[in-house]
């Protein structure tokens, strides 16, 4: 069980294949993403390391975190994922991995935040049909209507779905697969829609039901300094 990498959602574009075909793919894109901590089954039980993504301002970072970043000897982080891994899968602290954690055709399971609709009616939440456009049914065309039972039990039951908040909720699309990646710029071109809005934090993982590819790199992907250097 490898360790998966933290992203930010660009947006949505296209791209072609050999055959012309165009496939609608989401931009994510990886910002620093290092290694903060590990956690050992000797010390905490279980075995993990945590990632940290992005920047954040020193002053803006409680004095608890600065020094959790400084025993790592990394800036402070906007973000902060464990991903619980295998004991031969652990990272060193301080590596950064690299959008080549990935490869092209790998299947991964994505994890966001959904945009919030606010108060929705249950039409629009649970696809609802609705009520009838005539024959005694006025102005409440789209209520969910009955709700309740008869005099036995004679309440609403729990989880009736029904109008209410909408969205902004915690959200795992599983089986995506990975067209490309750029490791120079830190892209993950993923197939299909990803849950959160533009800017917002992603979490990218192998995907649990289809296991890892043999040509995956292990541990990880890690940026060496001989390529910092290049750079």
């Amino acid at each position: 069980m490898r360790s998966g990498v933290i992203a930010q959602k660009v947006g949505m574009t296209r791209v072609y294949n050999d055959a012309g075909e165009h496939i609608p793919v989401t931009v994510l894109r990886m910002e620093n993403c290092q290694v903060v901590a590990q956690r050992t089954d000797d010390k905490n039980g279980y075995t993990a390391v945590q990632l940290g993504a992005g920047t954040a301002k020193v002053k803006n970072t409680p004095k608890a975190m600065r020094g959790h970043f400084a025993a790592a000897s990394v800036e402070p982080k906007a973000k902060l994922v464990e991903f619980r891994v295998s004991t031969d899968n652990l990272i060193d602290v301080g590596s950064e991995i690299t959008a080549s954690h990935f490869i092209a055709g790998q299947l991964v399971d994505v994890t966001g935040t959904s945009v919030g609709k606010g108060f929705a009616g249950a039409m629009k939440r649970h696809n609802f049909g609705g009520l009838r456009a005539t024959h005694g049914v006025s102005v409440s065309h789209r209520s969910h209507g009955s709700t309740g039972s008869n005099q036995d039990p004679g309440r609403v039951w729990k989880g009736k779905r029904m109008a209410g908040h909408m969205g902004q909720t915690r959200i795992t699309t599983q089986n995506l697969e990975v067209v490309s990646t750029d490791e120079d710029r830190g892209l993950i071109l993923v197939k299909g829609a990803v849950p959160g809005s533009k800017g917002s934090w992603i979490v990218v993982r192998d995907a649990i039901k289809s296991g890892i590819p043999e040509s995956a790199p292990r541990p990880a992907a890690l940026r060496t300094a001989v390529t910092e250097g290049a750079e």
